[in-house]
């Protein structure tokens, strides 16, 4: 991120965020029957950019540095940026992340989710269950007054207690007109380190929780993060705003 100045959004660029938030929950609602198997991530990817459109909103993702779909279809050992494929069919016990970002009047409303295709083993329903807290336990984090570390630490925390481990690689960010911006949110960390959150700020909290090492490779498409030791990663992601009483998930349409 070249720009390290940290927007401080208005009243009335909270209402666009608002907007595009709510657009990206409902694309994702729209796309949760569709995940079961025998569905390809290809489909999936088309459908959203169909529903998209047709809601006067642009994915934001396509064509971004150069990014070939509209959205990422993360599978299994996939940690983030997952291409969406023809090739690619979704399997009984599969799990995949769906990460959305519709542009609208100019916002972006950013936000993903860990589907269980069919039934879930044992050990992929606890990591997708431990990642959902670990968004939960960093978002609670969000006051005007905190610092960006105590999200991390809350996220590392719970993660690490629970037998898992956190994504070192990938990192929220702020977002508003610009697809990724200031503040760079870890999902580890230290209490009482980083910037102070101010209200106003709006960034993504979206930790990548792996079953087994933190670490990651990224293959040759330039795209698509994999574990090194190939076992499941499960992430979800909310857009936050800072408040001046506490935080508000802007990623909803109603209850989540």
């Amino acid at each position: 991120m070249t720009n390290e100045t940290i927007e401080l959004l208005s009243s009335r660029e909270l209402d666009k965020m608002r907007q595009a938030g709510c657009l990206a929950a409902q694309l994702l609602q729209h796309l949760e029957p569709m995940v079961k198997p025998g569905v390809t991530t290809l489909e999936l990817n088309d459908e959203a950019e169909r529903w998209t459109k047709a809601h006067g909103a642009k994915s934001a993702p396509l064509g971004y540095h150069g990014f070939p779909k509209s959205i990422c279809t993360s599978v299994n050992e996939v940690v983030c940026h997952g291409i969406p494929s023809a090739k690619q069919i979704l399997k009984d016990g599969d799990i995949i992340n769906i990460d959305v970002t519709p542009l609208v009047d100019g916002y972006h409303g950013d936000t993903s989710k860990t589907f269980f295709v069919g039934t879930p083993s044992p050990k992929a329903k606890k990591l997708v269950d431990v990642t959902l807290e670990c968004l939960k336990r960093g978002i609670a984090e969000v006051k005007p007054g905190a610092r960006i570390g105590d999200i991390g630490a809350a996220i590392q925390e719970y993660a690490e207690a629970q037998g898992f481990s956190v994504v070192r690689n990938f990192t929220g960010h702020g977002v508003h007109r610009v697809f990724h911006a200031a503040p760079e949110i870890p999902h580890y960390g230290k209490r009482g380190t980083g910037k102070r959150l101010r209200a106003g700020m709006v960034f993504t909290i979206e930790p990548m929780i792996n079953e087994g090492t933190w670490e990651v490779e990224v293959l040759d498409d330039g795209w698509t993060a994999l574990t090194l030791d190939r076992k499941l990663s499960a992430q979800f992601e909310h857009t936050v705003a800072v408040t001046n009483s506490g935080v508000e998930i802007l990623t909803v349409c109603g209850n989540w």
